[in-house]
């Protein structure tokens, strides 16, 4: 037989780790001296210890392994299966994650887009029509803690239509539960450099907008304000690419029109 420190020399295994699995009655010693204390190990418990650090490699916890040390083989090999399972579920995950922080690493803008799922929403808008994008500063100082709306599917390249939540009176619109991409846009980052910022991630993530993206303008008691875009993308199909996107009238060069109630509503 052997005492701790020789088996731990001749496994590679720990002697904290083998008094560990004496103290959870996982690896029990052959034998204690009672004089000395000492505990000895026989050829089982070799056996036992090997099987216990075999397992562990195999990527079973030492409560799996407690269960199943002297269990039938089945009985291993399927929990072995559920194992690797999850540990490739893991995997996917941090490949994920790892994607995720390569692709902010790889952007100058501080934007963090998260995917999220909101309820209906009613609003009471007035609908505008803009010819460029710096027209919405002065509808928003206007509105400084109102909603503004505009449908877009691409970086405008002419005219486009938009609304502003005029908190009472206006037009109705219904914005129906749906999920969104959402970005706070941090003070420094102008609200049209993040919205460029957001098309872009967008359009690298291959999601298709599926509505109007909404701006709110928001403050709070202390005189801290914040701009959150919120844009509804379709989780069913995978943005059109450059050359076969249709043709939008919200974004072509042409001259901006009107657009009925109706359209309206589809597009939202």
């Amino acid at each position: 037989m052997w005492r701790i420190g020789e088996l731990a020399r001749m496994t590679g295994a720990t002697e904290r780790a083998l008094r560990h699995y004496d103290k959870i009655g996982l690896l029990v010693p052959t034998a204690i001296d009672r004089t000395s204390g000492y505990r000895w190990y026989g050829v089982a418990a070799l056996s036992r210890l090997e099987r216990i650090r075999g397992l562990q490699r195999l990527g079973l916890s030492l409560r799996d392994i407690a269960d199943l040390i002297d269990a039938p083989e089945v009985q291993v090999r399927q929990a072995v299966r559920e194992t690797v399972a999850d540990i490739r579920r893991r995997i996917t995950a941090l490949d994920q994650t790892a994607d995720r922080a390569e692709d902010y690493l790889d952007t100058p803008a501080p934007l963090l887009p998260q995917q999220a799922t909101v309820g209906t929403r009613h609003l009471r808008v007035r609908h505008l029509e803009v010819t460029h994008p710096g027209e919405l500063a002065a509808v928003c100082a206007a509105y400084p803690t109102s909603t503004l709306l505009t449908w877009l599917r691409a970086l405008p390249h002419g005219g486009f239509n938009a609304a502003v939540d005029t908190g009472g009176t206006g037009e109705r619109l219904t914005l129906p539960a749906r999920t969104v991409v959402r970005a706070v846009i941090p003070p420094a980052t102008g609200i049209i450099d993040a919205g460029q910022h957001l098309f872009a991630w967008l359009h690298r993530h291959h999601l298709a907008i599926a509505g109007p993206t909404v701006e709110d303008h928001l403050s709070d008691a202390d005189g801290d304000h914040v701009t959150v875009l919120e844009v509804p993308i379709d989780t069913t199909r995978p943005a059109a690419t450059p050359t076969g996107r249709p043709k939008d009238p919200l974004s072509t060069p042409d001259k901006a029109r009107e657009t009925t109630p109706q359209e309206r509503m589809e597009h939202s």
